[in-house]
Order: C-alpha cells, then structure tokens, then sequence
C-alpha cells in the first residue's frame, strides 16, 4: 500500500470521528454557541474534502493492482462524507423555536434515536478503520526494516564475493606467470635439442667421410 495514502487515510478517520462526536454534541446547544459549534464543524468538512481529493489523486497515480483496491476504500470514505454533510444539515436545520423544536422532537423520537444510532455505528467504523491504518502503518515499517536489514545481507555477500575475485584473480594471474615461465623452459629445451642434433648429425656426417677416406686408401694400395 502507498504509505502516503495510509496518512491521508488516517487523518480523515480522526477527523470524520472528531465531526461525528462534533455532530452529537452540536444537537443538544442552542443560540450563538451552536452557531459556532456548526462553524467548526463547516471547517472541519472543508477539511475532509480536501484529505479526500488528495486520497483521490494519490490513488490514481499507483499502479492498476494497488489503484481498484484504494478507489473502492476511497468510495466508502465519500459516502461518509456525504453522510456527515446530510447530518450538518439535519442539525443546522433544526436551529427552530424551542415549541416547534419539542414538536418535532414528540414526533420524530424514533428518528432521532435512529440518527444517533447511526452516528455511534459511523464512530465506530472510523475508530476501527483507524486502527487497521495503524496496523497497516506498523506493517510497513515492519517491511521497510526487514528490507533494509536484507540489503545489508546482500551488500555484505556482494563484498565477500568480490573479495574471492579478487583472490581468484590474483591466483590466475599467478598461473598465467608460472605458465608463461613452463612455456620459456620449454622452448630453450627444444633449442637446446635442435642444437644437439645437429651437433649429432655434423658427427656422424663425419665420422662416415672418414671412413670412406680410410677404404679408399686401403683399397688403392
């Protein structure tokens, strides 16, 4: 996973949970306060806007495999957001006379038990998508480490290899001097026997004329 998605990720969980808690609370005020408490909470949602568009871009730019797997997370997080947008509206709509507001509170009870019920079910998937994007942060490090610790592994492997290269090269190069002095004792043996022949053959050559001369004589008396 990209790790800057998983911060962008985290920090629209804490704040989607901090505007739901906001939301809750923004029901039971009244007069300026809530009007500031609604003003936060405006902010908080341009806020949310913005981690998503950037969630959206870095998404985008991954790879296919990584891109489908974050866009259908990303889909989630809009959906959510629309829901705290449709919940700022409910609370900032029902800013209405303290009589109308106990009339709608007498007949839509059940509404408001099933919107805080939804508020709870909502907190309660961000705390848990907080907690996955902590696990997936100590994951990754987790990763990163054991990467870093397997390229100092093969960095120390690639020196002792090259280390033995080095050896081998200077063992070679060693054979190469000692076969280069075979090479020299060899061919001053072959001159040396070349020579030796020939001194044989000038021998023999005359010891033969010699002994024709001794016949011829012999032979003439």
């Amino acid at each position: 996973m990209s790790q800057v998605f998983d911060g962008y990720e985290r920090q629209y969980c804490e704040l989607s949970a901090n505007l739901s808690r906001q939301c809750t609370g923004a029901s039971s005020l009244d007069g300026e306060k809530k009007k500031q408490k609604l003003s936060d909470i405006k902010a908080g949602l341009d806020d949310a806007e913005t981690l998503i568009r950037k969630m959206d871009l870095e998404a985008r730019s991954l790879q296919p495999s990584m891109k489908a797997t974050l866009l259908a997370k990303l889909r989630e997080y809009k959906t959510d957001l629309t829901n705290l947008k449709t919940e700022v509206k409910r609370v900032t709509t029902s800013n209405v006379s303290f009589a109308a507001r106990d009339d709608l509170l007498e007949s839509g009870s059940s509404d408001t038990l099933a919107v805080s019920n939804d508020q709870k079910g909502r907190l309660l998937m961000s705390t848990e998508r907080l907690n996955q994007s902590s696990d997936r942060i100590k994951d990754s490090r987790k990763t990163m480490l054991e990467t870093e610790e397997l390229g100092v592994s093969i960095l120390q492997d690639l020196h002792l290899q090259r280390q033995s290269l080095l050896h081998a090269h200077k063992t070679l190069h060693g054979v190469d001097d000692n076969i280069s002095k075979s090479k020299k004792i060899l061919s001053a043996m072959s001159r040396r026997m070349n020579r030796n022949k020939w001194i044989v053959g000038s021998l023999l050559t005359a010891m033969v004329v010699a002994v024709i001369i001794i016949l011829y004589f012999k032979l003439t008396r």
